[in-house]
Parts: structure tokens; sequence; C-alpha cells
């Protein structure tokens, strides 16, 4: 088990750095069902997970000149603010319920990824005030979810960031230092009333460590749209599959 955990977290560190995002998507199931823990417990390690790969990801990404900071702790403050309320929220929800949004919050990403990310701007133009408002409330909406379910967003915060008029290789690293932001929020809100598995954590963060390397440097020469596609069909089958299991149980 302890290997599968190291494996499976080098699977989430590489999706991280191909694309972003998109691999804190599977930390959750993971660690319910192959790991065998309860839904609250899981969102509360996957944050702590996500927060410290992505932390890794962007720093690899930024010595190579991939992250606006300006842009991400704008964007990042609002996204906190969200995560501190979804924390809030998911007091309220049974794990069934949080596992049932989880798995439906899949289907969309599946379903964004196969769209591709679209730019609403040309890059490094200055956004337009009705584009600075709609990247806040998108950063809002992605803090409420990393609160709620766990996941750092990034399959939301790349194209709310192109969509601001970050080119994309910087929006990708941009997104990074944004989870890692909202990441640190979303733990706090849970540590104090869940239990963490620290050598769990530690274990699947080990294998995120070179996963995310490995895809920081893979990503100048893999197809963005077939690697969207091909992630999105798994998101697909891990979300009907637990939607099947929270009906089935």
């Amino acid at each position: 088990m302890h290997v599968a955990a190291v494996a499976l977290g080098f699977v989430i560190g590489l999706s991280l750095g191909l694309l972003g995002g998109g691999g804190s998507i599977l930390t959750v199931p993971i660690f319910v069902y192959i790991l065998g823990f309860g839904a609250k417990e899981s969102i509360a390690m996957s944050l702590a997970v996500v927060g410290t790969t992505s932390l890794i990801g962007a720093v690899g990404h930024w010595r190579e000149g991939h992250v606006n900071v300006r842009v991400a702790l704008t964007f990042g403050t609002v996204a906190t603010l969200g995560t501190y309320l979804g924390t809030r929220l998911a007091k309220g929800l049974s794990d069934a319920e949080q596992l049932t949004l989880f798995a439906t919050l899949m289907l969309v990403a599946a379903g964004v990824m196969v769209r591709g990310r679209r730019t609403a701007v040309a890059p490094g133009t200055a956004p337009t005030p009705i584009a600075t408002v709609l990247t806040a409330i998108q950063g809002l909406a992605v803090g409420v979810l990393t609160g709620l379910v766990g996941v750092g967003g990034g399959f939301l915060i790349v194209p709310a960031l192109v969509w601001g008029g970050l080119p994309m290789c910087d929006a990708v690293g941009t997104s990074l230092l944004v989870i890692v932001m909202n990441s640190v929020v979303g733990f706090y809100g849970y540590a104090g009333h869940t239990p963490i598995a620290w050598l769990s954590v530690a274990l699947v963060t080990a294998g995120t460590m070179p996963g995310i390397a490995t895809g920081t440097f893979a990503m100048r020469f893999v197809s963005q749209q077939a690697l969207r596609r091909g992630f999105a069909v798994l998101l697909f089958g891990v979300a009907v599959y637990m939607l099947f299991r929270g009906v089935s149980g």
C-alpha cells in the first residue's frame, strides 16, 4: 500500500506539472477509494498534498519566468476568501453529499478539458473592467469549491487567468501559486476538527515531487490538447464510479 501511495502521488504530480491543475482532483478519490479514508479526512489530506506539491511546481515555473506573482496575489486573495467560506459550508454536509458534489465537479472538469482552454483576449493585453470582474468572480467560485471538496481548482484557474490576459505558459505557473494559497487556507479550515494521517500524506507527497518535476519539464514536449482529452476521459470514468458507489452504497 505504501508503494501504491507513492506511485499514485507521482501521477498527481505529473498532471499538476503538465496541466497546472487536474491532478489535485484525483487526490481525494485516491485517499477515499484506495487508501480507505473518510471524505472529510481525505479532503483535508488532499489539501496538504496539493498545497505542498503545487509550491514545488510553482518554484519550478518561477525559475523559468512563468509565474506572475502580482496576478497570483490578486486572484489568490479573492479565492482564499471563497476557500474559507467553503470550509464553513462543508461542516454542514455529510460525507456522501461531499463525494457526490465532488463527482459532479469532476464531470464538469472533464467537460472543460474536452472543450479546451480558449483565450478570450490576446495574451499580454490589459484586461477590460468586465474581464477583471469576471475573473474575480471565478476566483471566488474556485475558492468555495476548494473549501467544499478539496480541489485546487487549476482546471478553472488557468482559463480565468488566460481570460485576464496571461499567456498560457504563465497562466499554468501562476495557477500553481494560487493553488498553494487556496490549499493553505482550506487545510487550516479542516485541520482543527479532522484527523490527519500524516504518514499517508507524506507518502503521497513523496510521489508527487518527482511527478511534478517531470511534468514541468515535459510540458514543452507534449500535445496539450491530446493530454487534456485523455485526462478528461479518466476524470469521467472516476466520476461515474464515484456516483455509482454513492447510489449503490
